[in-house]
């Protein structure tokens, strides 16, 4: 008889925050704290029905997460988790994307460690996001290995983006073949103690249910 795997348990859900001013005028938004649109506050309240069984929710300490995480799930109060907040994109914060230089993009995407803008690199975002989720993984009686009672964390594009390259087990680079969307959901499972990507870049209404 042929070995059959169990299915992976989606036990984190990682939401991306609603959409914000900054992101509907198309800007580089890392640490500063735009508000939510409406449309933004209506995507963070769509999630409501994907997330059942989540037992406790971690939250980016800026104010577009927070306010994600309150319309979400709402019956819960967020701890704030400053390892998932945004990258820090330094002077090129609350500028449009055309005053990045093609050759800077090039460089930051063929290079993890380089920071664009004087802020922050996206090899920064891995050490500090890849700590925490490895603390979960380490500790067995943390929300990761629990079936039943499941953790939310919402949080913004890199940070997510390298939560998943953490459960795929690939190199940070590959973040660059992926897209991520405002109100979006992705899940990470366990199989046999091993982290699994469930599911990338969620959103109700695009196809792509849980």
């Amino acid at each position: 008889m042929p070995v059959v795997r169990p299915t992976p348990r989606p036990v984190i859900f990682l939401i991306r925050h609603g959409q914000t001013t900054t992101n509907a005028a198309g800007l580089l938004v890392g640490r500063s704290d735009p508000p939510l649109t409406d449309r933004g506050r209506q995507q963070a309240a769509d999630l409501r029905p994907w997330l059942a069984g989540v037992a406790e929710v971690w939250s980016s300490p800026l104010a577009r997460a927070r306010e994600t995480a309150a319309l979400a799930v709402p019956h819960l109060d967020s701890q704030v988790c400053d390892a998932f907040i945004e990258v820090d994109y330094g002077e090129l914060e609350g500028q449009p994307l055309r005053v990045v230089s093609a050759d800077q993009w090039r460089r930051f995407e063929a290079d993890h460690d380089v920071a664009i803008g004087g802020g922050e690199s996206l090899a920064s975002v891995d050490q500090r996001v890849h700590a925490q989720l490895d603390d979960l993984l380490a500790d067995g009686e943390s929300l990761l290995h629990r079936n039943d009672r499941h953790l939310a964390i919402v949080s913004h594009v890199s940070p997510i983006k390298s939560a998943a390259m953490w459960a795929l087990g690939v190199p940070g680079g590959a973040v660059w073949r992926t897209r991520l969307d405002n109100g979006s959901l992705t899940v990470i499972g366990m199989r046999q103690r091993v982290p699994a990507l469930v599911r990338f870049n969620a959103v109700p209404g695009g196809g792509g249910g849980l």
